[in-house]
């Protein structure tokens, strides 16, 4: 079992609380708006991690980091985009994904601040839609937050999005209680 942990829109701070939380996965996703990039080399002595550019970075992080990524975590199929409608699956593709692809099982995007996560119906043809929120200028009364995955053998175990004073703010599956 891999543990992902996701984040996004850190724009030049990545809180010590957001370090810690991210402390124990085994691969890091960022979503955009990185701001600098040392936050990229503090994430990568973590854990191998994958970025994408947002609106607010450039070309400061080379050929590593692109508009989009789609990396294969212990067998599962990512598309990260920073914008939500890039990582959107209709019925002529997406941005990210070209004819032919594979369907990704997990689309993430960042861009909100706002924390999302749907599965079913909402996210067809992905498994997962997953946005983990903002780890510094969060929106929507929403609280700082990252977002982890448990995967194993091409198959999601659980998802759930923290806040990063603690707390689980979505998850799936849904616990009873």
């Amino acid at each position: 079992m891999a543990l992902v942990g996701v984040l996004s829109d850190t724009h030049g701070r990545l809180a010590s609380e957001a370090y810690a939380a991210l402390a124990d996965c085994d691969a890091i996703i960022h979503a955009g708006d990185i701001c600098s990039p040392g936050i990229l080399a503090q994430l990568g002595a973590l854990a191998p991690t994958y970025a994408v550019l947002g609106n607010n970075d450039f070309a400061e992080y080379g050929d590593a980091v692109a508009r989009f990524a789609r990396p294969v975590i212990d067998g599962v199929r990512f598309l990260v985009a920073h914008y939500p409608r890039d990582v959107q699956i209709g019925f002529n593709g997406c941005a990210g994904c070209s004819a032919g692809d594979p369907i990704p099982q997990v689309c993430v995007h960042g861009h909100t601040h706002v924390p999302r996560l749907e599965w079913g119906p909402a996210a067809r043809p992905a498994q997962f839609v997953v946005c983990p929120g903002s780890v510094s200028l969060p929106r929507g009364g929403f609280p700082r937050s990252v977002a982890k995955l448990e995967v194993s053998e091409g198959r999601i175990a659980g998802v759930r999005i923290e806040a990063l004073d603690g707390g689980v703010l979505l998850e799936w599956p849904e616990t009873q209680g």
